[in-house]
């Protein structure tokens, strides 16, 4: 199979997302809603996708045409931390009982969502897709890695070994609509906002944030995201996986500053450097994805907005 294919045509397909109710698949099914498919979809009451048997049964009932795989556990610095053991185990169940029975059903096409975590924690930057296994990963979330690289290599070797049309797409940093509000596993961007919206509701005079404030990090508006990946879906059927981005970051201090003014917080933000920094920076190379003819349209400042308007309607 070559790197591009002249089109893959959505029109009358069915289309499973599997996990449509977190934030990269309600996004998809958003965007899904301007393409003349058949959207399908089922909730963790009506499907496990942990255990096999039960990812078997219900696929081979319903024949998808294609899927994606936005379905995964997922968490911030503290949650991955914590719960490593979920982490890896529950993300590799979901990952490898879809693609498996994906083969077995004859599913057309697949595209598998991981995260620009997979690269190691000093990757050359920006970090093109040939960074992958390059050195070692970040040990507060290399286990949800892990599970992330096994995803992207499953396809692969389904794909080398049997045929099967299966993508992989790594997004950077994603937030927006839906995102996980919750301190306790929420990535970087949602928790500061919330802490400043409750700050700013109590009458706080500053907000701590973890670590220097000093790493640089890249976001991307999940609505643009569930784009790219409908783009993808439609365009590209390569061997390697594709950086999903912006191209551009900032540091997180400037992160926080950004919220706090879209918040209307106007305390003062302290850095306990006592707390980890992570991975000092991460920044995609999205040099194949601009190439396939896709680049991102929200700004962060206008995607900060939607994104805390959201929260205020979801609060009410």
């Amino acid at each position: 199979m070559t790197d591009r294919i002249s089109h893959y045509d959505l029109k009358g397909k069915s289309v499973w997302v599997a996990g449509h109710k977190g934030m990269v698949g309600s996004a998809l099914v958003r965007r899904l809603q301007n393409e003349d498919c058949e959207i399908t979809t089922v909730d963790r009451q009506g499907l496990d996708l942990r255990r096999q048997s039960d990812v078997e049964a219900w696929m081979k009932g319903v024949r998808p045409d294609c899927v994606f795989v936005p379905a995964a556990k997922v968490g911030g610095i503290l949650a991955n931390d914590s719960h490593p053991a979920e982490f890896l185990y529950e993300n590799l169940m979901i990952e490898a009982n879809i693609i498996h029975t994906a083969r077995e059903c004859d599913v057309e096409k697949l595209l598998f969502l991981g995260s620009s975590c997979i690269y190691p924690k000093f990757a050359r930057q920006p970090m093109t897709e040939t960074e992958l296994l390059e050195g070692p990963l970040e040990p507060t979330n290399e286990w949800y890695a892990i599970a992330k690289i096994a995803g992207l290599k499953l396809c692969e070797s389904y794909r080398l070994q049997y045929g099967c049309n299966f993508i992989s797409a790594m997004p950077t940093n994603l937030y927006g609509i839906n995102d996980n509000f919750d301190l306790q596993s929420s990535h970087v961007l949602p928790a500061l906002m919330a802490k400043m919206h409750a700050a700013k509701a109590e009458g706080a005079s500053e907000v701590v944030l973890w670590g220097t404030g000093t790493p640089k990090r890249e976001f991307l508006f999940v609505d643009d995201c569930a784009d790219a990946l409908v783009h993808l879906m439609k365009v590209y059927s390569g061997q390697g996986h594709v950086n999903v981005g912006t191209g551009t970051d900032l540091s997180i201090r400037d992160l926080a500053e950004l919220i706090a003014d879209v918040v209307g917080f106007e305390g003062a933000l302290i850095q306990d450097t006592g707390k980890p920094d992570g991975t000092p920076r991460k920044l995609l190379d999205v040099t194949k994805l601009s190439d396939l003819g896709w680049t991102a349209k929200t700004s962060l400042i206008d995607g900060i907005r939607q994104t805390y308007g959201w929260y205020l309607k979801a609060l009410a």
